[in-house]
């Protein structure tokens, strides 16, 4: 389980994991994909091919990368405990905040309706009308 983790912590190597999740590809498809010199992706797919991560099968002359999920099955079976612990709490999270609202609702309702408007400020001037200025005309 660690090296499957130690694995996929590599970003490279996941973004060839996410390639390889839609569709079969090449080595010459996947640089051009990632960007990276075939030296490098070759090594990442050296990595992932170790750790189970991906089958190779040549086909003609070129060797076709796929990704085989059964290490993922078991790295996803030991997140599941974790998964559940955090549903838990962010269902007690909500349960609390909604218990909050509702308090909320309810004081309001006893404060009465709100007026809604602008305070008037401690130093304010008294405002003005707008002056409206109007063009002179000429007449020829």
């Amino acid at each position: 389980m660690l090296d499957t983790f130690a694995v996929i912590a590599e970003p490279n190597r996941r973004r060839i994991l996410d390639l390889l999740c839609r569709e079969e590809r090449s080595v010459s498809e996947l640089v051009d994909e990632l960007a990276l010199s075939q030296p490098s992706v070759s090594k990442h797919l050296k990595v992932l091919r170790e750790a189970r991560l991906v089958h190779s099968e040549v086909s003609a002359q070129r060797r076709v990368y796929r990704l085989n999920p059964a290490p993922l099955v078991e790295l996803d079976a030991w997140l599941e405990p974790y998964r559940r612990y955090w549903s838990e709490r962010l269902d007690a999270l909500g349960r609390h905040l909604d218990g909050h609202a509702t308090q909320e609702r309810a004081a309001a309702d006893e404060a009465g309706p709100l007026k809604i408007g602008r305070a008037p400020r401690a130093n304010a001037r008294p405002r003005r009308a707008p002056t409206r200025r109007t063009a002179r005309r000429t007449q020829p």
